[in-house]
């Protein structure tokens, strides 16, 4: 049995998707079952909080595998919630999502978030794989209102490249390393197959649905008011602006080879993932 945490997420409904695919059994841990119901019978619903470790007991229950995945400043007392209920269960093996930059010391914030949580699952005595992604494609999406209603985006990471990934590469690699030998204690790096500004991006869009799309690198003061105006947490939009500012200055560029060592086949590019997602911007 695998348990997946986060299995309505971005990330997480791609694994679900993809070990249905591959016939394994399937158990996820949701706070609202409602979201989960899309499954259907395919996969367990067990309902539970990983902010609240007394909940945990049935999902991890005859669990032999466990994707782990949480998001936020306090995600590493989620996953050591999970972790402490996972290795009383008896859980062979732990696959958690991390992040780029989780190495760095000192660091940014989004990466000692995720380094504090590697830590506590290093420490716990389980087996456990690590999976630390760049950007994600999917993140092209944040830009879909402003391209519809005013063919713009804006942006804070000037001339700054990134390696955007496609979900389901990430997921096809969590997939492996939750269904197949040889994967214990490994770190794995992830990125897509190249480097590419937003405004690179932007073109590939703009091109992609016919529409002209002005880039606008805007001040960092406009977007922290535009964040916090859509209600994100000031720690959260603090941290991103942190991250976005080590973009502009040039971390982040460095592709990886790890998603074919691991899956056998070449990360979708970014075009590849547009082009299943265009209707998006349209």
């Amino acid at each position: 049995m695998i348990l997946v945490t986060g299995a309505t997420g971005t990330v997480g409904s791609e694994v679900v998707a993809q070990l249905l695919a591959a016939g394994k059994p399937v158990r996820v841990l949701t706070r609202s079952p409602e979201k989960a119901a899309k499954y259907g019978s395919n996969v367990e619903i067990v309902q539970g909080d990983l902010a609240d470790q007394a909940t945990l007991g049935p999902a991890f229950a005859g669990v032999d595998e466990v994707f782990l995945l949480a998001t936020g400043p306090s995600l590493a007392t989620l996953e050591a919630h999970a972790i402490v209920v996972a290795k009383q269960a008896g859980v062979k093996h732990v696959v958690k999502l991390s992040a780029q930059g989780a190495d760095i010391d000192p660091g940014i914030a989004l990466g000692r978030w995720h380094r504090d949580s590697e830590k506590n699952l290093e420490e716990s005595g389980l087996t456990w794989t690590i999976l630390r992604p760049g950007a994600f494609s999917s993140n092209a999406l944040n830009w879909a209102g402003t391209i519809k209603a005013q063919g713009m985006v804006f942006h804070v990471t000037g001339n700054g490249k990134t390696t955007p990934i496609d979900p389901r590469d990430i997921a096809a690699v969590a997939v492996a390393a939750l269904t197949t030998p040889g994967h214990a204690g490994k770190i794995y790096a992830l990125t897509g197959p190249e480097a590419l500004t937003n405004a690179e991006m932007v073109g590939k869009i703009s091109k992609a649905i016919s529409k002209p799309i002005q880039c606008i690198d805007a001040p960092e003061a406009a977007a922290r008011s535009g964040m916090l105006a859509e209600g994100m947490p000031h720690v959260v939009v603090e941290a991103v602006l942190e991250l976005m500012g080590l973009i502009k200055n040039g971390y982040g560029a460095e592709t990886t080879t790890v998603v074919e060592e691991v899956t056998g086949r070449k990360p979708r590019t970014f075009d590849a993932w547009l082009n299943d997602h265009v209707d998006a911007f349209r």
